[in-house]
């Protein structure tokens, strides 16, 4: 009784495992604003995106503020392309490699606002706050949905496990247990045929 219930157990939750849909699909808010409505991650990437350009153009035109600014361009602009590719990776070793990229780009945004924030190179330093929880929020669903995809691959090779192809030898698990004999073993030598002489003509 008890192993027919850690077997439906297991089996509801890989069937769980299977419905599971990655962070980067599920609707998301966008906290810190006024409105509470739902959007895609794609949206927001956008927006986020959007924001990284015009914070940019706002900052002083100095020579610390346009190499800054050069880095944070690229970083910041960077989630929105690739997450594209991550959508349409060819593997799910493409899949998070393409999401560990977003989220390195996330992560060097924060430091590069942070950087901003405390020279400062923007006329209005306390605006980045906002923009600082966005790239927070960020972070926590790349990094979320990293976590999932390897936990999903994780539960899909224990069901390969539980599955084996039947057609398939696991010599690990198959060994011979082969024993010397215990005493001497005695040989018999094959009686031989006697050689038969070759027909004369």
């Amino acid at each position: 009784m008890k192993e027919k219930k850690d077997a439906g157990e297991k089996q509801g939750a890989l069937r769980a495992a299977q419905r599971s849909t990655f962070n980067f699909q599920r609707p998301t808010s966008n906290e810190g604003t006024n409105s509470e409505r739902a959007y895609d991650l794609e949206e927001r990437l956008l927006e986020y995106a959007s924001r990284i350009i015009r914070l940019v153009d706002s900052l002083h035109t100095t020579r610390a503020a346009n190499h800054v600014g050069g880095q944070l361009l690229r970083s910041g602009t960077s989630p929105l392309p690739n997450h594209g590719e991550a959508k349409a990776a060819e593997s799910r070793e493409d899949f998070i490699h393409k999401l560990k990229i977003c989220l390195k780009e996330l992560r060097e945004t924060r430091r590069c606002l942070r950087l901003i924030k405390r020279v400062p190179l923007i006329a209005k330093p306390d605006k980045l706050d906002d923009f600082l929880a966005e790239t927070e929020e960020l972070i926590r669903i790349f990094d979320a949905s990293i976590r999932t995809v390897r936990s999903n691959s994780a539960m899909s090779s224990v069901r390969e496990d539980a599955a084996p192809d039947p057609w398939t030898l696991d010599v690990e698990r198959w060994k011979l247990n082969v024993q010397p004999p215990a005493g001497p073993v005695a040989y018999k030598a094959a009686a031989r045929k006697p050689r038969r002489s070759p027909p004369t003509r």
